[in-house]
This record gives C-alpha cells, sequence and structure tokens, in this order.
C-alpha cells in the first residue's frame, strides 16, 4: 500500500489550483497524511540582471523591500483563508510562503522537506502560451524527485473525489 506521509499542495490562487486542493485535502485526509501548502512568489528582480535598469527607472530598487513586505501581507491572509477553507480534521496543515522562482522552489521543497506527494493544478496551455509560459507543473513533474499528480482545473467540477474508491497498491 502506498505510504503517504507529507503531502505538498503548491498554490498560485488560481481556479487550477482551486480544483487541485480539494484533492490534497481529500488525499491527506484519507492517508492521515501531513499537508504542506507552499506559495512562491516569482521574484523577477532575481531573474532579471540590472543592465544598469536601476538608474533608468528610480526608486525601482529602493522600493522592492517596501513592495516584497506589501506582497508577502496579501499572499500571508491569501494562504490563511484558503487553509480555513480545508475540512476539519486534517492531521496537519502549514503554510509556506518564498520568493523566487516557482519551479526550483517547489522542488527545493520537496527535497528538504522530505514530501511524499506533490498534489498540484495545471492551466493545460498548449500550443504558443505554452510555449511563451511554459508549464510549471510541466516543469516540476519532469524534475521531482516524488510523484505528481497534476489535476487541470478545466477538468474538474470541484466536487470531492470519490471516497469509495479503492486505496491505490503498490506490488
Amino acid at each position: 500500500m502506498v505510504n503517504l506521509k507529507r503531502i505538498l499542495f503548491p498554490t498560485d490562487f488560481s481556479e487550477c489550483a482551486e480544483a487541485a486542493a480539494v484533492y490534497a485535502s481529500d488525499l491527506a485526509s484519507r492517508y492521515d497524511a501531513e499537508l504542506q501548502v507552499l506559495h512562491v512568489i516569482h521574484d523577477v528582480s532575481l531573474d532579471v540582471p540590472d543592465f544598469g535598469m536601476g538608474l533608468a527607472f528610480p526608486g525601482y530598487l529602493e522600493n522592492l523591500p517596501q513592495r516584497r513586505k506589501e506582497i508577502s501581507s496579501a499572499v500571508k491572509q491569501s494562504l490563511e483563508l484558503l487553509i480555513s477553507q480545508f475540512p476539519e480534521g486534517l492531521k496537519a496543515v502549514d503554510s509556506h510562503m518564498k520568493f523566487g522562482n516557482p519551479i526550483s522552489e517547489i522542488l527545493e521543497f520537496v527535497e528538504t522537506q522530505d514530501i511524499d506527494l506533490i498534489v498540484m493544478g495545471t492551466h493545460g496551455r498548449t500550443g504558443f502560451s505554452h510555449a511563451i509560459l511554459g508549464s510549471v507543473a510541466e516543469r516540476v513533474l519532469r524534475h521531482a524527485q516524488c510523484p505528481v499528480l497534476t489535476i487541470r482545473g478545466d477538468q474538474t467540477d470541484g466536487t470531492t473525489p470519490d471516497k469509495n474508491t479503492d486505496d491505490v497498491t503498490s506490488d
């Protein structure tokens, strides 16, 4: 039988993530697992070299700490609201917020926090938008050191998965 102790639910607070939250909380309940909720704030200032742009946009670099603080506060409130909507009785639900590249931060979290399963939403982009925007879920799926369950938001009705399905077994 599959032994899940720690489930990671990375969220971007989108409708797709909401659909995945149902599955993440249901699996945490079924397996009496801890649910770790993670939001990564994509810190563009870490990805883009300065090239003197701070000089071109006066005040940009000076205001960055204040903007980070404001964003952090808003994200913390969103995480608290999200967690308050999970059903009661879950073993443990912890929230985490990080600044950085979402893919790198999710993969690092999995490794450092001994995660057994990732449950995440995917937008299901194809074609041009996929080529330009890429897919965090796809890259996490390719590089994660644990199983990844992806939920397409447009293919779910938001209800809880069937409680009568058999547990997944492993030979």
